[in-house]
């Protein structure tokens, strides 16, 4: 059985700077990466003469993104002033796969909160990402 399965390692974010030559920069200490929650409503058009019921589809909803990441100054206040900025700003999510498949999206950030753990434990910061438009996939 052949097996291709990619291993999560090597998986980055990147946040744009925002220039007409964009720049990605990586961001550091990033623990988990969720894929973008897209999803497509399905709008009933089923009429009197119907024998079913039929559905044509709404449009796409690119969804969310949410991030996990060691709590570190930078990155936290970044984040902090994309979540009060009422500008998107763009996102990459590189995999570590053979082509380095590339997710990019605009967003906003939707939600960020945090927990200070027990004395022996790390502090993790959770960042949500409201995608507006599309997403591409590219490689």
């Amino acid at each position: 059985m052949s097996v291709s399965a990619v291993v999560s390692k090597g998986t980055v974010f990147k946040r744009g700077d925002g220039a007409s030559n964009e720049v990605f920069a990586t961001l550091t200490e990033i623990n988990s990466v969720g894929l973008p929650s897209q999803s497509r409503p399905m709008i009933d058009v089923t009429d009197l003469s119907s024998t079913a019921r039929e559905f044509i589809p709404g449009l796409l909803d690119s969804g969310q993104v949410t991030i996990n990441m060691n709590f570190t100054r930078n990155t936290y206040i970044a984040m902090r002033a994309d979540l009060l900025s009422d500008s998107s700003v763009n996102y990459q999510i590189v995999l570590p796969d053979a082509s380095n498949t590339t997710i990019d999206f605009a967003g906003y950030v939707q939600d960020m909160g945090g927990n200070v753990p027990g004395p022996d434990e790390k502090i993790a910061v959770d960042v949500t990402f409201k995608i507006t438009g599309s997403i591409t996939v590219s490689s």
